[in-house]
């Protein structure tokens, strides 16, 4: 595998990942549906993740930049499993509304595996790590630039909204305000 088919893939990654956060983002702002502490790390998680793969884009494939992918994923992986063992108790209920029949944890789940899969299998591509013929760095341009964009976009989007909801201390457990947005507000006597 060529460096610039290996850029092409992780590009193609970087969009599912970019996928992922913005339906949680849009479930979040369209639905109203704050995210909890463990969703919060789960988007941490991929946002981590996301940025080895970033890195594989930008400035080439690595074996660390899929360490890094792999260790984020194995992470988030177990907090999203943390989250379905919370729920899975009969009569316990979900956080938030399913998505095609799963919630959004379970979701967090396959598409950690999917890194951790995907990550761990580009590994065996050692050709995508040697030197490119072209000794100049290339620029993103086309589905890289693309990919990258939005992953990037995402990924402040995110912060800002973590920070808005849970200011620079901990987060509800059962967030229903931006608490940034609260304080600002004048309360009535």
């Amino acid at each position: 595998m060529t460096p610039s088919l290996a850029r092409a893939l992780n590009a193609l990654g970087l969009l599912a990942i970019s996928a992922a956060l913005l339906m949680a983002f849009a479930d979040q702002f369209l639905k109203h549906d704050l995210p909890c502490p463990l969703c919060l790390l789960q988007r941490a998680g991929m946002v981590i993740a996301g940025v080895g793969i970033a890195m594989n884009v930008a400035i080439g494939p690595r074996p660390a930049h899929y360490a890094m992918a792999i260790i984020s994923a194995v992470v988030g992986a177990a907090v999203a499993l943390r989250q379905i063992a919370l729920h899975v108790v009969p009569g316990t209920g979900g956080y938030g509304d399913p998505f095609l029949g799963l919630h959004f944890y379970t979701w967090a789940f396959v598409v950690f595996a999917l890194i951790i899969l995907g990550s761990a299998a580009m590994l065996f591509f050692e050709g995508q790590f040697e030197a490119e013929a072209e000794p100049a760095p290339r620029r993103l341009a086309g589905l890289s630039l693309a990919a990258f964009a939005l992953f990037a976009l995402l990924a402040l989007g995110n912060t800002v909204s973590t920070v808005a909801e849970c200011e620079l201390g901990p987060c509800p457990d059962d967030p229903t305000t931006y608490q940034l947005f609260d304080k600002a507000a004048p309360t009535p006597q």
